[in-house]
């Protein structure tokens, strides 16, 4: 299961290692059709990388950070700095390529 990052949690949580964090929000039809591929990557990459959703409606001071304009939007974070962003919905291969760039480079 996707963790759930928070303005709270992001700090402590996103700035060691990989993160991928999906920024959504409970009434964005796109941001539901990419909600599995996020909760297959949370599965496959349980060890290594952590996968997350970050709800903008309840959290505004990290999609602040980020300048988070349009959603879903997707960040790869390696130790806190993006590596990787993409607007809209994404494969999961995609994802899983970029997620294994920045595993490479950790």
């Amino acid at each position: 299961m996707a963790f759930e990052f928070t303005d709270t949690n992001f700090g402590e949580k996103a700035t060691q290692g990989v993160a991928l964090v999906d920024f959504w929000a409970e009434w964005c039809g796109p941001c539901r059709a990419v909600a599995p591929v996020i909760e297959e990557l949370a599965s496959d990459y349980k060890d290594t990388v952590l996968v997350g959703k970050l709800d903008v409606d309840t959290n505004p001071e990290v999609s602040m950070k980020f300048g988070i304009r349009s959603i879903p939007t997707i960040l790869i974070l390696k130790d806190g700095e993006v590596v990787y962003k993409h607007v809209g919905t994404s494969a999961k291969q995609t994802l899983a390529a970029e997620l294994e760039k920045a595993l490479e480079t950790a």
